[in-house]
């Protein structure tokens, strides 16, 4: 009987499977994606590092670290610091990240370079590996020179990947390779630098666990770190779960509304059935009968969904290796499981099921008297069975998000996120058809009157039809409003009083020199901050040696081998504010000197104001005590510290300069950079128009991503809106029937269909860009601590985008409503 029953309207059951296809491809995707990933990371973790554990120190290991080191034997080495390059062959500058490497590393993976054996010839040649990119912008080829401070080599290759060197963060420094013998001509291992020597090791037989239980304790004591190949796996997997859980997230936001779109539009179709339900009870069908020919309807089109969608999950694998590419160390390796395959199938089953049963319990009250009365009755349901079956979904969206995001809280705040966004979308939507009801235009023409009536004709779609729309217009603009707030934080400006050029490393003898050649390019020196590296002795009373061994300590294990580059001024700066405690200003040699701790350093170290802390500046021990607490906005684009002292203590302490300055025109900083770079080739220098360029870059990247998963959304709710066209069509047609048969002219009958379905989509997207406003502004005010300014974008593109895209599809089957014979409509009725 089911079957019978459901040829007859097969097109409307397969636009209501078609609700929770993309949905369940989404999660069937993702949930691919993720276990390729994990996969993948474990299998190629050994390559990603280039060996199988590495000891690094951002210093040259003292004796009893490189005893330690020398122990172990390690089989490569290499040294690491940031340094100017400049090209001979046409002046070029750029900052790079220089790495001085000796032995047969990689041990795993491999330097790709062009020509292809340039990563085998390179130390013995002598020449230099720079990163294919950078040659490629500064039209570079392998035989021209590099100059890296006072020495200058020949380039043997192009370097294309090399282990260690991850996409992102070479964006702002690339990677140049040299030989490590080479590395002490350059002459710019100097006071101030900052560096990072790694030994790395070739043994694949070595306990890591052992070695992490029992070296690793004793090498934090040295100040020098341990990395195993499983424990970087481990770290990347993490990184990569956040990622996973949002595109999880994404994916079962679109699966959610198809499946609101499915309740809505079975719920309707219920209705329709329910005259033919009432005949069947007359000839003897049982409740359970009647109510099982369409729960098996249901359940068929969500078997079916499942397969399609988890088809179609399968070939988008295709896809994620190429949207994420840039944020992958790796090439992924694409392989199916069967597991995300059965999840989607039962997923299409149970979730359409779930769904449905609202409605579908309607057969279940239905009385056989049903088929003497001539209106539409409603008939006795049960709270209790509904308050069931409402609780039974809100349990089920927890639990399924709960095992996609592996923690019961974040589960908990995403399914009340989520129910309060629709009870918003859905209330905005009901408030508005309420207010349109309220001040209904009673003077304006009948065609307007008339499309407006049809939002509250009966069985109307309008409340889901605007939350679809809404929801797909909340998050993409959700997202450009987030972007161009992320982006006003990172901006560097116009004005000549924000810096956009940082010289770094700059010597005390050669400050007087530098500001000359500052002002010798007409630049303007806008900061000059002085720099002094200490670490820390003593917390509260704790030696730092002691805390690194104590398993109980409440402190980051970061601080305790941190070397902090550290200031000195007498005044606050713009991106920070006291939030504990008073500022001092300047102090006297000998007494207790009063520090300014930024808020995140205090909760790390955990210490407060009044707090004392022995700080050991190059040799001497500093006792001082914290006398404020800052709170820092280190995503400004401005030179931010830790720790800062009061004017009056560190002018006499080794230490080097910082220099700011604003430069108009790119052609300016060029050629500033040019000059600064050939005079003093120890002069690091950050362009922050590059910064913020990289930074853009990156959003876009991000924002294409999240664009992506929105699109499954924004898709599903136009099959939702498809779904309520064609759902609707047979109560158009008598609309139209009825109309004509009162004189309407066809013309009339197209301007308020047209009409209804405008301003269904001007409202929906209008819903949908205000809550994303909303949003915003919270994002803005409460997590970025931005001022928000919103793009008039949303509203001058993504509005009259979607609401022209909402008439086309409510047009769509127009011609089949003009054309239909009044007499053959009413036959039908009869």
């Amino acid at each position: 009987m089911a079957w019978r029953d459901a040829k007859a309207s097969t097109s409307r059951l397969l636009l209501f499977m078609a609700s929770i296809i993309l949905g369940i491809a989404a999660v069937v995707s993702i949930q691919l994606f993720s276990q390729n990933l994990t996969d993948n990371i474990q299998r190629q973790s050994k390559s990603l590092m280039g060996a199988d554990f590495i000891i690094d120190s951002d210093d040259i290991p003292n004796e009893r670290a490189q005893a330690i080191i020398d122990s172990l034997q390690p089989d490569a080495q290499e040294v690491t610091f940031v340094s100017m390059i400049a090209f001979p062959k046409n002046g070029g500058t750029k900052l790079v990240n220089v790495r001085g490497l000796e032995g047969k590393f990689p041990f795993y993976g491999s330097i790709e370079t062009l020509p292809a054996n340039a990563g085998d010839q390179y130390q013995n040649t002598g020449g230099a590996l720079v990163d294919a990119t950078l040659m490629l912008q500064y039209n570079i080829q392998p035989g021209d020179s590099i100059k890296i401070g006072e020495l200058t080599l020949p380039i043997a290759g192009s370097l294309k990947s090399i282990p260690g060197s991850e996409g992102i963060s070479t964006s702002v420094a690339p990677p140049v390779v040299i030989p490590y013998e080479y590395v002490e001509a350059t002459e710019l291992l100097q006071f101030g630098s900052r560096k990072e020597y790694q030994f790395f090791f070739n043994q694949p037989e070595a306990d890591l666990t052992a070695l992490e239980q029992k070296v690793e304790p004793q090498l934090d004591v040295e100040d020098a770190d341990l990395d195993t190949h499983t424990s970087t796996s481990r770290r990347l997997g993490r990184r990569y779960e956040n990622v996973g859980a949002y595109l999880n997230l994404a994916a079962f936001i679109a699966l959610l509304l198809g499946c609101v779109g499915i309740a809505s539009s079975v719920n309707i179709y219920i209705k329709e059935k329910l005259n033919a339900v009432a005949v069947l009870k007359c000839m003897g069908a049982s409740r359970k009968q009647s109510f099982l020919i369409y729960l098996i309807q249901i359940a068929g089109i969500g078997v079916i969904g499942g397969l399609i969608g988890t088809a179609i999950g399968v070939g988008l694998q295709a896809v994620f290796p190429y949207i994420l590419r840039e944020f992958l160390p790796f090439e992924l390796e694409i392989t199916i499981n069967t597991q995300p395959l059965i999840m989607g199938v039962l997923l299409g089953l149970f979730m359409s099921v779930l769904f449905a049963l609202l409605p579908l319990m309607r057969t279940w009250y239905v009385s056989p008297l049903e088929v003497l009365r001539v209106t539409n009755s409603s008939s006795a349901r049960s709270n209790t069975a509904r308050i069931i079956v409402i609780g039974l979904i809100v349990l089920s969206l927890y639990l399924f998000s709960w095992w996609l995001l592996k923690d019961a809280l974040f589960a908990l705040a995403f399914v009340a996120g989520v129910l309060v966004t629709f009870a918003i979308l859905a209330g905005i939507a009901i408030g508005a058809m309420r207010l349109i009801k309220r001040n209904f235009p009673k003077r304006a023409g009948f065609t307007t009157r008339q499309s407006l009536l049809n939002l509250f004709r009966p069985n109307n779609q309008t409340v889901v039809l605007l939350v679809a729309i809404g929801l797909g217009t909340f998050l993409v603009s959700t997202l450009y409003f987030t972007k161009d707030i992320l982006l006003g934080k990172t901006e560097i400006g116009q004005a000549s009083e924000r810096a956009n050029i940082i010289a770094l490393d700059v010597q005390p003898d050669q400050l007087d020199a530098v500001v000359a050649t500052f002002e010798e390019n007409q630049l303007p020196v806008i900061d000059n901050i002085p720099l002094v590296t200490m670490r820390m002795h003593k917390i509260k009373d704790q030696l730092v040696s002691e805390l690194r061994v104590d398993t109980t300590r409440q402190i980051r294990g970061w601080i305790l081998n941190h070397e902090f580059r550290t200031t000195y001024r007498d005044s606050l700066i713009p991106s920070e504010k006291i939030i504990a405690g008073s500022w001092t200003p300047s102090q006297k040699t000998g007494e207790l000197v009063q520090i300014s701790i930024s808020d995140n350093l205090a909760q790390d170290a955990n210490v407060t104001v009044g707090d004392r802390i022995t700080l050991n500046v190059q040799g001497v021990l500093m006792e001082t005590v914290v006398g404020s607490i800052r709170q820092v906005d280190w995503a400004n684009l401005q030179i931010n510290f830790s720790i800062v002292f009061p004017s009056g203590i560190l002018e006499n302490a080794p230490q080097f300069n910082v220099l700011t300055t604003y430069a108009p025109t790119e052609e300016q900083s060029a050629g500033f950079q040019r000059d600064l770079v050939r005079k003093f080739p120890n002069i690091s220098i950050i362009d922050l128009r590059q910064v913020f360029n990289v930074v853009e870059d990156i959003l876009d990247k991000v924002s294409w991503i999240i664009n992506f998963m929105a699109f499954f959304s924004i898709l599903t709710g136009i099959i939702v809106l498809i779904g309520s066209v064609r759902t609707s069509k047979y109560q158009r047609i008598k609309e139209s029937v009825l109309l004509r048969t009162l004189g309407a002219k066809n013309r009339q009958i197209l301007k308020i269909t047209a009409l209804e379905y405008l301003f269904l989509g001007i409202l929906g997207s209008l819903v949908g860009i205000i809550l994303a406003l909303v949003s915003s502004l919270l994002l803005a005010l409460l997590i970025f601590k931005e001022p928000f300014v919103p793009s008039a974008v949303p509203f001058i593109v993504f509005l009259p985008a979607i609401s022209i895209l909402v008439l086309i599809i409510g047009l769509s089957n127009i011609r089949s409503v003009l054309s239909s014979s009044p007499l053959e409509v009413l036959r039908k009725a009869a």
